[in-house]
């Protein structure tokens, strides 16, 4: 099932379910994938006016950036389900033997190292989701002005939902070294981007009450 091709109220109804996909890595790539959106519409809002012609030629390059990495959170949606299925195949191996052991072990461990990496992208998009909203915020047309902060907002919380996605496959790994590295790639993204995303929101806030 492509779960990128569901309607919304089908989407929720599968998050909401048993089902094994969608869980809350798909749910984080959506969530970047609608802030992202909204930071493309304040681009679409603020091309073509009088006003902003100066800034247009900017503008137009952030929204070639915006759809492209609108496309790539949306087929995160479905890759985060894809690395789910061989994770719980995974689980289901006897452990018998000691050969049995080690296959699983092995297998375990792939499966673990792709369940990570998914996760990792989400926040990687989501970090050029923050990027581009702190964009639109400076440049786009003030009437979307509380868009702009709303995207930053949406890929913080996608950036922060993908790093307790991380989280919960690196606790399992028996190699805490690669573990490890996996956690301070992640650490690294919230250290940069959830500052620059609270920044967007702050100046957005003052803006808006000013």
């Amino acid at each position: 099932m492509d779960l990128t091709q569901l309607s919304c109220e089908d989407f929720l109804s599968r998050l909401a379910s048993k089902a094994p996909a969608p869980g809350g890595g798909g749910a984080a790539a959506l969530v970047g994938a609608a802030g992202v959106a909204l930071g493309n519409m304040v681009g679409d809002l603020t091309t073509g006016k009088k006003k902003y012609a100066a800034v247009e030629e900017a503008i137009l390059a952030l929204n070639a950036r915006a759809e492209a990495l609108r496309k790539r959170l949306e087929a995160l949606v479905q890759a985060d389900a894809d690395a789910f299925t061989p994770l719980a195949a995974a689980y289901g191996l006897p452990r018998e033997t000691p050969e049995q052991q080690a296959r699983k072990a092995a297998v375990l461990a792939e499966a673990l190292d792709g369940a990570c990496a998914v996760p990792l992208d989400i926040m990687d998009a989501c970090c050029e989701g923050i990027r581009l909203a702190a964009d639109y915020a400076e440049k786009g047309s003030v009437l979307a002005l509380s868009d702009a902060g709303c995207a930053a907002l949406f890929c913080k919380a996608a950036l922060q939902a993908s790093a307790l996605n991380v989280a919960i496959n690196t606790k399992l790994m028996t190699d805490r070294a690669h573990a490890a590295a996996l956690d301070e790639k992640a650490a690294r993204m919230l250290a940069e981007y959830l500052p620059l995303a609270d920044e967007v929101y702050q100046s957005v806030a003052s803006r808006l009450r000013a």
